[in-house]
């Protein structure tokens, strides 16, 4: 069994949750590279990086973090875990500012909605958790 792209990256939980939480816009710009935007930031052009993507799966970022820390870095999985800029990013085929696929090649199409990828995770991804379908962590206790 193959691993996902998540696991192949092995970030820690405290990476997986920024990634999944900030502000981020995403722009391919070919050859495999993506610009990720940080809009959390007030200042988003001081936190605007480039995450290459080589054989479907994000290898590395301008980030001072992916640079200076060990593992994979929030703007890495954020390319992961959003997988039309991924898959857009590996076919080199052009996404809006905002993530979403300009093409209709790239929708996402009907996906089963009792799996996702955070399911093997403690946190859960925006969508899970604007749709009501997971709490975050602590949530209800």
């Amino acid at each position: 069994m193959s691993k996902s792209v998540i696991e192949t990256l092995d970030a820690d939980e405290q990476v997986e949750k920024r990634a999944q939480w900030e502000a981020f816009e995403f722009t391919v710009l070919g050859g495999g590279d993506v610009e990720v935007v940080n809009d959390s930031h007030e200042n988003a052009d001081d936190h605007t990086y480039t995450v290459h993507v080589e054989g479907g799966i994000p290898s590395d970022c301008t980030c001072p973090a992916w640079e200076y820390q060990p593992g994979a870095c929030k703007h890495m999985v954020a390319v992961a875990i959003r997988e039309p800029v991924l898959e857009a990013a590996s076919r080199e085929q052009p996404v809006r500012a905002d993530g979403g696929v300009t093409l209709e090649s790239f929708g996402t199409g009907d996906t089963d909605e009792d799996e996702c990828w955070c399911d093997d995770h403690s946190f859960p991804c925006f969508e899970c958790y604007n749709a009501g379908r997971r709490d975050l962590p602590g949530d209800g206790q």
